[in-house]
């Protein structure tokens, strides 16, 4: 494998990006999110509508002020979200690296672990979103390999979720205070199949096979919430030392069409509190006995 950001003659527009990773009759979501303003528009529709001149001058228009987001997999016929229900089709896997880009490239492509990437985006100096096309993975399979490519290169543990929108080449990164175009440089040509990765799964990568240890007598498992997981990863990120604006952040943008806007400070202004007193608290202050290894990253 090998992977190399220097510049090419070649840029991958936004149109040619959607099309050569998509079907042109697949349904896909294509985002659209101010965070100055604190709105998110989601626009559900066919990768060939998503490509063309029109829709694509209607984003540049929106990038003025917004970011641009394109979902990875594909979508139900009938699917009017982006749930894990609503997902017809794993196309990709994906690591989004957020932190040390260059040393995490590098020991991706010295690990042997995982085959030569298809795309590789830089979405901000040092940043970086990898992509790999596939086939005939499994919903659980796939985020099941994602959460391990966090654990081994690093990453950022909210984009592990097969609803996941990642960054779309040739438009603006608006997050920071310094602007950012985004630029995919184009690696294999293959498609992928499972077999092609060879990182480790854990048990509880695949959450239908974790059973928690059990210290007293047998008692029935509840299916942790969504709200149950952001804390559980709130205190675990917070306890091993990340900075609470960055786990706000993480929580903030998985979580962005589903929850009010102070709801990730609040998860982690609440983890915070707990971890200073020194008591396991659920969210609404009541002992938390909820076990913290199992639970997934949002």
């Amino acid at each position: 494998m090998s992977i190399d950001l220097k510049p090419t003659a070649e840029i991958i527009t936004a149109p040619d990006y959607i099309l050569q990773n998509f079907e042109a009759s697949d349904r896909i979501a294509i985002l659209v999110r101010s965070r100055e303003r604190g709105e998110t528009l989601q626009r559900i529709t066919t990768a060939k509508n998503a490509a063309s001149q029109d829709f694509q001058e209607w984003l540049k228009h929106k990038n003025l002020a917004s970011d641009v987001y394109i979902s990875m997999n594909t979508l139900k016929p009938d699917a009017q979200g982006r749930t894990k229900d609503d997902i017809e089709t794993i196309r990709h896997l994906y690591l989004d690296i957020d932190r040390n880009g260059p040393l995490a490239l590098e020991a991706m492509e010295n690990s042997g672990l995982v085959p030569r990437p298809n795309y590789v985006l830089e979405t901000s100096p040092e940043k970086y979103q990898v992509v790999w096309k596939v086939e005939g993975v499994a919903q659980d399979q796939a985020e099941a390999l994602q959460r391990a490519m966090v654990r081994e290169f690093g990453g950022d543990p909210a984009a592990t979720d097969s609803t996941r929108v990642l960054r779309l080449p040739n438009f603006l990164n608006r997050k920071y205070d310094t602007e950012h175009t985004v630029r995919a440089e184009a690696g294999a040509t293959q498609t992928y199949h499972l077999d092609d990765f060879r990182l480790r799964t854990d048990p509880q990568d695949d959450q239908r096979s974790y059973r928690p240890p059990q210290t007293g007598p047998p008692v029935p498992r509840t299916e942790l919430t969504q709200s149950e997981r952001d804390w559980a990863f709130a205190k675990r990120a917070l306890a091993r030392g990340d900075d609470p604006d960055e786990v706000t952040r993480r929580i903030a943008d998985y979580r962005a069409e589903e929850k009010h806007p102070n709801y990730a400070r609040y998860t982690v202004q609440k983890a915070q509190a707990a971890l200073r007193a020194g008591t396991p608290q659920r969210r609404d202050g009541t002992p938390d006995t909820t076990p913290i290894e199992p639970a997934r990253e949002p």
